[in-house]
């Protein structure tokens, strides 16, 4: 199997784990939260940060998805590698707020962790496309 298959398998399964927990955090927080490792449920109205963090989600994976269809690995490469960031980010609040360190490791940790191979791997695949020098120029009689 090419890179690019590899790249492309890995992209789509990163949009759609995304997109299914982003939804999942919008639909039914108060059975989802307890998943994402941190010790207790939000005191009073907090639930509705979970939905904000869901939110969150759905956005970064129609992020990635948008430009896995219209063919910007280069970019999507990249946006791969920032938005592993907030993955790290949630493993970090999960860490800092004595939650689950399994989960924060592994769920949080682990994911941001794969989309950083998957971001370097594009980054890899379409290295010698953005490394291409430019068209030389053209030359010969034209109008003067």
């Amino acid at each position: 199997m090419s890179l690019k298959k590899i790249n492309t398998v890995l992209a789509a399964a990163f949009i759609l784990f995304i997109l299914w927990f982003g939804s999942e955090y919008i639909l039914t927080p108060e059975t989802t939260a307890p998943g994402l490792g941190l010790p207790s449920w939000p005191s009073g109205d907090g639930g509705g940060f979970l939905i904000i963090k869901g939110i969150r989600d759905v956005v970064l994976a129609l992020a990635l998805g948008i430009l896995l269809v219209t063919g910007h690995r280069r970019a999507l490469g990249w946006v791969l590698l920032v938005e592993a960031l907030a993955a790290y980010g949630d493993m970090t609040t999960v860490l800092a707020h004595h939650g689950s360190v399994a989960a924060a490791f592994g769920i949080h940790g682990l994911t941001a962790t794969l989309m950083v191979v998957n971001g370097l791997l594009l980054m890899r695949e379409t290295r010698k496309v953005a490394a291409a020098p430019a068209s030389p120029p053209l030359t010969g009689a034209g109008p003067s």
